[in-house]
Order: C-alpha cells, then sequence, then structure tokens
C-alpha cells in the first residue's frame, strides 16, 4: 500500500526505508499535502535553504502511476532557495511513476555529496554514482541519454539538473523525458546544493491498489470520459497556449513587463500557429488521453531547431514572447529549448529579463551595465547570452540570477517588481480576474497559479459540485469563500496527484481514491484533507515569520490599464481577504488558524508543540 519512503543521506551515504504513519496518510493523502507534514519536524527557520541539513523530497500520490486520469505527476517539496518560504514545484511525465514501481512513494534525500554524484535506482537496488563527468558538462537532455546508456536501462527515467541548478540559481529547476520541469520555486538549486546531479530509476513492480478490479473499472471509464471532452481535443491540437488570442483579449495575458494592455502579435505566437506552422507531433504524461504536450521543428529562419525539439507552452509563449513584445515563434521556441537545457523556470527567468528591457527602457539600465547590448521591445536576441549569463552567474546575468525583486532593488525601483513573496507572478494577469489575486497572495510558494488556477473558474471551469460557481470576473463579492474552497479542492488534486488540465469531477476523483486506498470517504472527507493540508502549508510558512501584511500585489499590478480586456480593473483586495480570512477561520492578526480550526483540523498540538 502507499507510504513507502526511502531516506538517502548523501553526506555518509546512509540509505534507510521506513514506512509513514497511516494516519497522516489519512490526514494529508499524500504528494506535497503529505510531505508538509514530513517536513514540519525538521523545519528551522535560522537555517539557511541551502543547508545540508534541509531535505529535498520526491513525493507521489496515491493515484501517481494507477493509469487514472493524468496521474502521471508527482511533486518535489523542499524550503525554497527562491523564496526562503514553502518550495513545491509539481513535474509530469513518467519520473513518478517510475518511483512507484520501484517501490518508493518518497524519496527523501539529506545532506550534500563532497564531489558531484547521481542516484541510481532499479526497484530494490539503489546506489550512488559518480556524475564528476556529467557536473558542468552535460545539458539536461545530454545528461538523461548518458545516464540511460552508463546503467545499460534504456527504459530507465531520469530527473536531472542544468547548469543553473548546479550554480545555485535559485530559480533553477529539475528536468525529467521531453522538457517536463519542475520549474518553480527553485528546488534545482536545492538539488544543486546537495551536489546531486540527477536521479535515475527504473522500477518493474505491480502497484498494488487497495480495490484493484474496482478501480480499473473506474479509471477506464474515467479516462474514456475525459478522452471525450471538448477541452481534452483543443489542449490536443493547440496545447496549453492554444487560449493565447482569448486571454489577450480578455486581459489576462501580461505584455510589456505587465505595462501594456495589449499585444498585436498575439495570434502569430499562439498554440493555433504553432500547429499549422512547426508542429510535428504531441507527447503525454504517463497513461495521460490528452498529450498536450508540443514536438516542434523549425527548418527556416534565424533559430532553426535541431531536429525536432519541445515546443513552448503558454507560460513560455509569454514569457519570451508577450512581456518581450516578441511576434516570433521560433525564438520563443529557442529560447525556451535553451531555458529547459540549462534548467530553469522560463516565468521567472522571462520575467526578471522582461524587467531588464523595463529599465533600459526607462533608461535606467545602460548598455554599460548590459555589457553593450541594447534591450529594445521586440528583439529576442539579447536574451540568448542573457541566460547563459544567468546560469553561469557572469556580467549582468550575476544580478538577474538574483530574481526580480534584487534587479528591481538595485536601481532603487522596487515598486516595479512583479512578484509575492519572493516568486514572481504567473502569466495570468490579476487585474483580468480579480479571484487569482486573492490566489496569488495567500499562496503558499508565492504568486503561483498552480496552488489554484482561480482564473480558469472566470473561464467557465465550474466545479459545481463543491460549490465553485461563475461570478463576475471583476466584482470581489463572494470571491474569499469561492477562492478558498478551490484552493482546499486543487490541494486534493496536487495531493493525489492529478493535473489541472483534467476535466474530472470531484465525485469521480473520489470513487477513484476510494478504490486506491480501500477508503470510504465521503466528498466533505476528501475536502476536509485538502483543507488541512492548505492549512499546514500555511503552518510550514508562519514558522518561517510569515505575516499578514505579505499579503500583497506589487505596485505595478496595482495600476489600471485603461484599454484593453481589463477594462481599468484593480482587484479590491482588502474586501477580498477579509471575506477569505473570516470562511477559512484564520486570525487577522497574526495569520494563524484560530483555536478552534486547529482543532477541527486535528493540528493543534503541532503549534502548541
Amino acid at each position: 500500500m502507499f507510504g513507502k519512503m526511502v531516506k538517502i543521506n548523501l553526506s555518509n551515504r546512509q540509505i534507510r526505508r521506513e514506512q509513514i504513519p497511516p494516519e497522516w496518510i489519512e490526514g494529508f493523502i499524500g504528494a506535497s499535502g503529505l510531505a508538509a507534514r514530513l517536513l514540519w519536524d525538521v523545519l528551522d527557520r535560522d537555517r539557511s535553504p541551502l543547508a545540508p541539513e534541509n531535505p529535498l523530497l520526491f513525493a507521489t500520490g496515491p493515484l501517481t502511476g494507477t493509469g487514472g486520469p493524468t496521474t502521471g505527476r508527482f511533486t518535489i517539496c523542499g524550503r525554497s532557495p527562491q523564496t526562503g518560504w514553502w518550495g513545491e514545484s509539481n513535474i509530469g511525465g513518467f519520473v513518478g511513476p517510475e518511483l512507484r514501481y520501484a517501490g518508493i512513494d518518497y524519496l527523501w534525500i539529506e545532506g550534500a555529496s563532497d564531489s558531484p554524484v547521481y542516484l541510481w535506482i532499479y526497484n530494490d537496488q539503489i546506489e550512488l554514482r559518480s556524475a564528476e563527468h556529467l557536473w558542468g558538462k552535460a545539458d539536461t537532455y545530454q545528461t538523461q541519454e548518458m545516464i540511460r546508456q552508463e546503467v545499460g536501462v534504456p527504459q530507465a527515467k531520469v530527473a536531472c539538473i542544468g547548469l543553473a541548478g548546479e550554480n545555485l540559481v535559485p530559480f533553477a529547476g529539475i528536468l525529467s523525458d521531453h522538457g517536463r520541469l519542475a520549474a518553480r520555486t527553485g528546488m534545482g538549486a536545492l538539488m544543486g546544493s546537495k551536489r546531486l546531479k540527477a536521479v535515475a530509476v527504473r522500477g518493474t513492480h505491480r502497484l498494488t491498489l487497495g480495490r484493484d478490479e474496482e478501480y480499473r473499472k473506474l479509471r477506464v471509464a474515467s479516462n474514456k470520459r475525459l478522452l471525450d471532452q471538448n477541452m481534452t481535443a483543443v489542449l490536443r491540437s493547440t496545447g496549453t497556449s492554444g487560449g493565447a488570442e482569448y486571454l489577450q483579449y480578455l486581459g489576462d495575458m501580461p505584455q510589456k513587463y505587465w505595462t501594456a494592455a495589449k499585444f498585436e502579435g498575439a495570434d502569430r505566437i499562439s498554440g493555433a500557429t504553432m500547429a499549422e506552422t512547426i508542429l510535428k507531433g504531441t507527447t503525454a504524461c504517463q497513461g495521460c488521453v490528452i498529450s498536450c504536450g508540443r514536438e516542434v521543428e523549425v527548418k527556416q529562419g534565424s533559430y532553426p531547431t535541431d531536429g525536432v525539439v519541445k515546443g513552448p507552452e503558454y507560460e513560455t509563449i509569454c514569457s519570451f514572447g508577450s512581456q518581450l513584445m516578441v511576434d516570433d515563434l521560433a525564438a520563443i521556441t529557442a529560447l525556451g529549448n535553451l531555458c529547459d537545457r540549462l534548467g530553469m523556470d522560463t516565468i521567472t527567468a522571462g520575467n526578471v529579463i522582461a524587467l531588464a528591457y523595463l529599465l533600459y527602457d526607462q533608461g535606467k539600465l545602460t548598455t554599460q551595465d548590459s555589457g553593450g547590448v541594447q534591450l529594445r521591445w521586440g528583439d529576442p536576441e539579447p536574451c540568448f547570452s542573457l541566460l547563459h549569463q544567468i546560469a553561469k552567474k557572469e556580467g549582468l546575468g550575476n544580478l538577474l540570477a538574483q530574481g526580480s525583486k534584487a534587479l528591481a532593488a538595485a536601481y532603487g525601483e522596487e515598486d516595479l517588481a512583479v512578484q509575492v513573496n519572493g516568486l514572481d507572478v504567473a502569466m495570468h494577469d490579476p487585474r483580468a480576474f480579480s479571484g487569482q489575486a486573492l490566489v496569488y497572495v495567500t499562496s503558499p510558494r508565492g504568486a503561483c497559479h498552480n496552488q489554484s488556477d482561480y482564473f480558469n473558474v472566470g473561464l467557465g471551469g465550474t466545479v459545481e459540485e463543491i460549490g465553485i460557481r461563475f461570478t463576475d470576473r471583476f466584482s470581489p463579492e463572494g470571491k474569499g469563500a469561492q477562492v478558498a474552497r478551490h484552493q482546499h479542492w486543487r490541494t486534493v488534486c496536487n495531493s493525489l496527484t492529478t493535473c489541472f488540465f483534467a476535466v474530472v469531477s470531484p465525485l469521480e476523483v473520489l470513487d477513484l481514491l476510494n478504490a486506491a486506498m480501500d477508503w470510504d470517504w465521503d466528498l466533505a472527507t476528501m475536502l476536509k484533507a485538502g483543507e488541512r493540508a492548505w492549512n499546514m502549508k500555511r503552518l510550514y510558512n508562519l514558522k518561517l515569520g510569515w505575516k499578514p501584511e505579505h499579503e500583497k500585489l506589487p505596485k505595478l499590478l496595482l495600476q489600471a490599464l485603461m484599454d484593453g480586456g481589463q477594462e481599468g480593473n484593480i482587484p479590491d483586495l482588502r474586501t477580498m481577504l477579509e471575506e477569505y480570512y473570516q470562511c477559512s477561520g484564520w486570525d487577522r492578526t497574526s495569520g494563524y488558524p484560530l483555536p478552534w480550526k486547529l482543532e477541527e483540523l486535528g493540528l493543534k498540538d503541532l503549534v502548541d508543540g
């Protein structure tokens, strides 16, 4: 059954196996929810996020690798080197399922190796191997292939860091498979601090579920329904960037580093244009029927690809497209591919470079700072050298590697940094969907759209079964209660773990979970587990010094854009927060869950202790 954990200390090379207490699993389900409870006991606010004692945790969920709807995902957790707060990064592909097939639900990595190593797991066999020949020499794609050849198992799956992770860039990610990246909050830097280049795994064990035959029937039916949905067809045809033109029309798609209301080139970089011009095929995570991943090839022009490469997702076409006013899809593809090879988050990398462009446009950052390079809107060429400089921490890249907050502060323009609690705002403008503003400021990992994609509710993605209904996208009324409930639901998804792109009803998910774990939960019990995990992540941050005054939008997003789809809207954050705190059962002064809420969630002993 679910809950098997392997702990590896890279300092002394000790390996031990443990079983996670069943009551913890019942309380937090799995993946990031359960990870928050596991990491609580080792959290020390006075210790640097990159200290060897801080664990890096590969966390699967009870549905990971089961063949259910979009259940190929897992989560990588730890204290964020980028923000100092809760760190969590969700990743698809095949590594998570492969860990489970090797008999590992949680992989806990602590300590730090004296020299670069990689971890090789083959069912019950676990060994550390030298990565000296890879460190500083192989990018993320080369690393995967070289390790598969070395272990002699072509089916092995590899999660690895690139140059950015090796050099401890705070927004370095961890890549696997065909461009699947645990990108946000800097888990690649945490991995690099341990001198761990990669985790390679091959498992051949069969998963044993609580009610196997029942689960099999349920997943077959659920996948069939998912396959027949219009949203699945759209994502398969045009990928995550398929909605770019409509999101730009609504004012959701950011442009010119959050300062422009329109970008006329949105249609030229959209998923539809990609499908019509450079698309060669699609990719999918393990067992997924959606296949939203893109395979593209550019044969002509200034940015030809070396064969077929990963096509850019929505966040990337914004980061290196609309945010820089670049309408060249080939250039965006090349920049996204370079980010993946270097192993860094395209959201943060694109945002910090776009901020540099804005500072240059305003005459604050000069060619003397940029090494003689002019940073002009619409010109993608400087980004290539800047990305290399960031990964190496050289030249202007040494400052850019510190992130938007540090870059803005260096020029005395702190108000220009569009970030919340150290994490750059995701590519959904909260001025277009006010509820998303509340999501950003209350998210335990900063301005994140993967703790709740509440903007999607405004696009029609309601969840009627749990009371998530359509509301006016600008109005603050009712948003506090709605967002809180949506966060609890998405925490369930992140604990299972399932992809947000799958339109699967909570009742279907409940049936799948019950069959997998041989439980008899009702919907309220499952949502309560989501709420408990959400509060657990908050307690983690409160232990680190989080306060309600941290819950604010950057000033640039409090300036209305008077044309375009935002209609001059500024989110009424104060009204939404008041309702949110009341509905959440949190104290408005301290930020802590009130005693009755802690008691209700079974968390009171943690705080009292």
